[in-house]
C-alpha cells in the first residue's frame, strides 16, 4: 500500500506578513530621517489642506458632510469641528488632494502617499494618542503605498486603473495601527477595504472632473471605516492580494509581492518620495521647470516665441495632451494640461494655485499660447523612466532660434529636493486667508516638535480657521439661518 500523499501547507497570503509587521512597529524602529521627512510632509501637507479648505469642491464636500457626518472625537481642518473618524479622513484627505499639490511617488505606478495622512490623524485622535504615533502612521503610510507602486509591471494606472486602487489597501493599514489593532484585525481591515474599492482610471482621463481629486480621499475612507469594523470582529478575505480572483488574478502579470515586504525596516520609503514645488500632475513638474529656465534665462516673451516642442514619455503625450487638455475649462483638466500648465510658465514666468482661477484658465493671453505646445512621445526617454524623470524641451523663437534644454527630474524631487524654507514659505502662502501669521506659527511649531506632542487633538485644534470671515460669509450664513427659521415656523 502506497503512503498517502502529504498535503502542502497553505501559503501564507501576503496581508498576513504585512499586517503581522505593521501591527508591531514602534516609535523607537524609525530612523532619525524618517521622523524628519514625515514631519516635513506633514507640514506641507497641512499647507495644502488649508488650501484646499478654501476650494469650492471641498466646500460642496463639507457641506454634505454637514448634514450626514455623526459628532465623533476626529477634528475637520479649517472648521474645527469634531466628527466621526470615517468622515473626518474623508474631509481632510480631500483638502490634502484637492489642489494637487501635496506628494508624489511614481515608479511603476503614480501616488500620492500623504493622501493617506488623516487616517492616521483620525485614527489617532480617536486612540487618544501623541505625536509619536501619529508618526508612526505617518511613516507606515508611505512605506505601503509605495511598495505598491514598485510591485505592479506594468503598473495599474498602465492598465486602465487608478492608483486609489492601491490607496484602499493601504489605508486600512495605517488606521488599524492607529488604532492598536492586532496583525490579524489589521488583515481584515486590508480584506475588507480592498475587495470593494477598484477605481476606474476615466477620473484621469480626458475632460477632468472634480472626481479626479476625490477617489483617493474616498480609499482613504475606505480604509478607516473597514479598521473600525475590524475592531469589531468584522472579517474580510485574506486572499484579497494574492489569492483567487484577488489583485494579481484580477489585474493579471505581471507582479513582484516579494517588493511588499522585503527588507522592511532596514529602510524607510518615505526618505525616497517626492514633494510637488507645482500645483500640478506629476509629469508637468519637469517641462515646467525647464520652460521656467529657458524663458527667464533668456527673457522670452511670448511674442517671440513661435513653438514649443516637449520631448516626454507616451502617456504624458497621451494622457496630458489629449485634445481636451488643449481647451481646458476646469481647474482639474487645466492642472492635467501640458499644454495649459506650459503656457501658463510662458505667459506669467510661474505656475502656482494662482494660475488655476477660472479668470487664469479663460486668459485670453494664456489661451493664445496654447497652439504653440506641442507634446511629441520619445522612445529614448521610456527607457529611462521612472529612474529619470526626463523631458526635453525645444522652443522655437519667431526669430529663427531654437532654444532646448533637458532636465532629468524636476525641483521637489529626493534628488533636488524643497528646502524646509521652500516648505515654510509654500506652507504659508497656502495658509493664507485661513490661517492669521500666529496661528500658523503656532501650528508650524508644533508640527516640527511632533514627537513631543501628548495629544494628536491638541494638534488638530491648531487647524481651525482664524481669519474672520468676509461680510459676505457672513450674511450668507445669516440669510441661511434666517431660511431655516422661516421653513421650521412654516412647518
Amino acid at each position: 500500500m502506497s503512503a498517502p500523499k502529504s498535503i502542502a501547507e497553505p501559503k501564507e497570503a501576503v496581508t498576513a506578513r504585512m499586517s503581522r509587521w505593521a501591527a508591531g512597529l514602534q516609535y523607537k524602529d524609525l530612523s532619525q530621517e524618517a521622523i524628519d521627512r514625515a514631519k516635513r510632509f506633514l507640514l506641507d501637507s497641512i499647507g495644502c489642506a488649508l488650501g484646499g479648505y478654501q476650494q469650492h469642491d471641498v466646500k460642496i464636500a463639507l457641506a454634505v458632510l454637514g448634514e450626514i457626518a455623526g459628532r465623533g472625537p476626529a477634528t475637520v481642518i479649517g472648521t474645527g469641528e469634531r466628527v466621526d473618524p470615517v468622515s473626518a479622513a474623508l474631509a481632510n484627505a480631500l483638502m490634502i488632494r484637492s489642489m494637487d499639490y501635496n506628494d508624489i511617488y511614481w515608479k511603476q505606478d503614480p501616488s500620492h502617499p500623504s493622501d493617506i495622512f488623516p487616517a492616521a490623524l483620525a485614527s489617532c485622535e480617536r486612540a487618544g494618542s501623541g505625536g509619536k504615533e501619529l508618526i508612526v502612521g505617518l511613516v507606515l503610510g508611505h512605506e505601503f503605498e509605495m511598495r505598491f507602486c514598485e510591485a505592479a509591471f506594468p503598473g495599474i494606472r498602465e492598465r486602465g486603473w487608478h492608483h486609489a486602487t492601491l490607496t484602499a489597501f493601504v489605508s486600512p493599514i495605517v488606521a488599524g495601527r492607529a488604532l492598536h489593532l492586532s496583525g490579524e484585525q489589521i488583515q481584515h481591515a486590508i480584506g475588507i477595504s480592498a475587495s470593494h474599492h477598484c477605481t476606474l482610471g476615466a477620473v484621469t482621463a480626458g475632460k477632468l472632473t472634480m472626481m479626479k481629486n476625490t477617489v483617493d480621499p474616498m480609499a482613504t475612507q475606505s480604509g478607516v471605516f473597514a479598521a473600525l469594523l475590524a475592531e469589531k470582529g468584522y472579517s474580510g478575505p485574506e486572499h484579497v492580494a494574492d489569492g483567487k480572483e484577488g489583485l494579481t488574478h484580477v489585474f493579471g502579470p505581471d507582479w513582484k509581492l516579494n517588493l511588499l515586504t522585503d527588507g522592511l525596516g532596514e529602510s524607510w520609503r518615505i526618505t525616497q518620495c517626492g514633494m510637488k514645488a507645482f500645483p500640478t500632475e506629476a509629469l508637468t513638474h519637469t517641462p515646467i521647470s525647464a520652460v521656467l529656465d529657458l524663458v527667464k534665462t533668456n527673457d522670452l516673451h511670448p511674442d517671440q516665441v513661435e513653438r514649443i516642442q516637449v520631448r516626454s514619455l507616451a502617456r504624458a503625450a497621451d494622457i496630458l495632451s489629449d485634445p481636451s487638455k488643449y481647451d481646458p475649462h476646469t481647474r482639474e483638466t487645466a492642472d492635467h494640461s501640458l499644454p495649459y500648465v506650459i503656457a501658463a510658465a510662458l505667459v506669467e514666468r510661474q505656475v502656482t494655485p494662482a494660475q488655476f482661477t477660472m479668470e487664469k484658465i479663460m486668459d485670453p493671453a494664456i489661451r493664445a499660447q496654447l497652439k504653440k505646445v506641442e507634446v511629441v512621445a520619445d522612445p529614448e526617454i521610456e527607457k529611462v523612466f521612472p529612474a529619470l524623470q526626463r523631458v526635453v524641451v525645444n522652443i522655437t523663437t519667431t526669430d529663427g532660434r531654437v532654444l532646448g534644454k533637458q532636465l532629468d527630474f524636476p525641483k521637489g524631487d529626493p534628488r533636488n529636493p524643497l528646502t524646509d524654507q521652500d516648505v515654510e514659505e509654500k506652507f504659508a502662502a497656502l495658509a493664507e486667508g485661513v490661517l492669521s501669521a500666529g496661528a500658523q506659527k503656532r501650528l508650524k511649531e508644533a508640527i516640527w516638535n511632533l514627537e513631543n506632542s501628548n495629544s494628536v487633538g491638541k494638534l488638530m485644534a491648531l487647524m481651525k480657521a482664524d481669519i474672520p470671515k468676509t461680510p459676505t460669509e457672513i450674511g450668507s450664513k445669516a440669510r441661511s439661518r434666517a431660511n431655516s427659521k422661516k421653513k421650521a415656523a412654516s412647518v
